[in-house]
């Protein structure tokens, strides 16, 4: 005979699940009861009944799959989030407005001709009308990117009936874009893997849509140019790294893979670019490259935040789809990710960075209220969409400096 102090919760998780055992919580397990059985019907409808029915009770339940078993636990309800000031997401997008016009304006005199020798400030003035100008284009292009992206997560979130919180955007001063980024917060875990899955891939997806248009225009923008004809010419440049998707955009526009050698040697050209996109060598001198308008930088930039976002670990988006995929063995991967990011560090030393921040907070990955219910047959074939998407965005080597 259970007790009449469960009772009432027994009545209304009998509804939706054929209960064969019962456990109290004694205050030394994370719950208060335990029920283990079979659910009837639709495993996702019946949390959206039983959460609805015992949130009054001050429950709130978690669904798990335990030795064959579905498993029902109850916890303490978790506390409605109070809504958050938008005060600081106003500020701190202000700021990263500003940050991001002065890297666009710092980008576009980078590839000016300007009359240094002239005290005559009429001298300046073309020069710094036409690199305000790109700053500019270059700001909103990159931040419509990035409002797309986090847009994309908000707005899902809420159709899902998440608690999420605005995008908070991170202004970072004379650096190449200006910002790190944006993300938003979820103030409460996900209800299930469908609601994980749409709430993560809605970002990249979202952002990619409108970068890859901006990188499109912004190439058509841009000039081919040749390229030093030697290590030796005294001139500094630095070249952006190529993915698959960034060299196909490139073909696109100028009807060439960029950047072109005067010859691709002994190698056949797929070998050739095999091993240029994952090295950035050898480097082509004497061929031609594409001199990027600062429209078409926002839209590289665009392809690189949508490539990080999608690397497979802990918290990033790439992260979840590793998560609704395979569940807990999404852990498995981790030392995968982590050594191709060490070896990748030996041709472009950020990795190394990234290598350390996804050991120190990629073992952490979101799980859901809900572990019962499974990714439908369209979404499962939406996240490995996601999967051959990072293949394609991923740009092994970001940006390559030769002098």
């Amino acid at each position: 005979m259970f007790s009449t102090e469960y009772d009432p919760l027994t009545s209304i998780i009998a509804r939706h699940l054929r209960i064969s055992d019962v456990t109290q919580g004694d205050g030394k397990q994370p719950y208060a009861v335990r029920y283990r059985g079979q659910l009837y019907g639709d495993s996702e409808q019946a949390y959206e009944q039983l959460s609805a029915a015992l949130k009054p009770l001050g429950y709130t339940p978690l669904f798990r799959m335990e030795k064959g078993q579905h498993v029902i636990y109850l916890v303490a309800a978790l506390p409605d989030a109070k809504p958050g000031k938008m005060a600081l997401n106003v500020i701190l997008f202000v700021l990263t407005v500003i940050s991001v016009i002065i890297a666009g304006i710092l980008y576009s005199l980078g590839g000016q001709e300007l009359p240094l020798t002239s005290r005559n400030l009429e001298d300046w003035l073309p020069a710094l009308r036409a690199s305000l100008s790109n700053g500019v284009a270059f700001a909103i292009s990159l931040l419509a990117i990035l409002l797309a992206h986090e847009f994309g997560h908000y707005l899902v979130g809420r159709a899902h009936g998440e608690q999420v919180t605005l995008p908070y955007f991170l202004p970072f001063p004379f650096s190449a874009f200006g910002t790190l980024g944006a993300f938003i917060n979820m103030k409460a875990p996900p209800k299930n893997k469908r609601a994980l899955l749409d709430i993560s891939l809605a970002g990249p997806l979202a952002g990619l849509a409108v970068a890859f248009p901006i990188l499109i225009l912004g190439l058509a923008l841009s000039e081919v140019t040749p390229l030093p004809s030697s290590p030796h010419s005294g001139v500094g440049i630095q070249i952006e790294g190529n993915s698959l998707l960034y060299l196909f955009a490139k073909w696109i526009v100028h009807g060439k893979l960029l950047p072109q050698p005067p010859t691709y040697g002994d190698l056949p050209p797929w070998l050739y670019w095999l091993r240029y996109i994952f090295t950035g060598r050898p480097f082509p001198y004497g061929g031609v490259d594409v001199l990027l308008h600062p429209v078409a930088w926002a839209g590289w930039a665009g392809l690189l935040v949508t490539s990080l976002n999608l690397i497979p670990a802990g918290q990033l988006d790439g992260g979840h789809v590793a998560y609704v995929l395979l569940g807990k063995k999404a852990h498995r991967i981790l030392p995968l990710v982590l050594g191709a990011l060490v070896l990748l560090g030996f041709v472009w030393n950020g990795w190394w960075i990234w290598a350390l921040l996804v050991f120190a907070f990629g073992r952490q990955y979101a799980e859901p209220l809900d572990q019962i219910t499974e990714l439908d047959s369209a979404r499962r074939l939406v996240a490995w969409f996601a999967v051959l998407l990072f293949v394609l965005v991923f740009i092994p080597v970001p940006l390559l400096t030769i002098s």
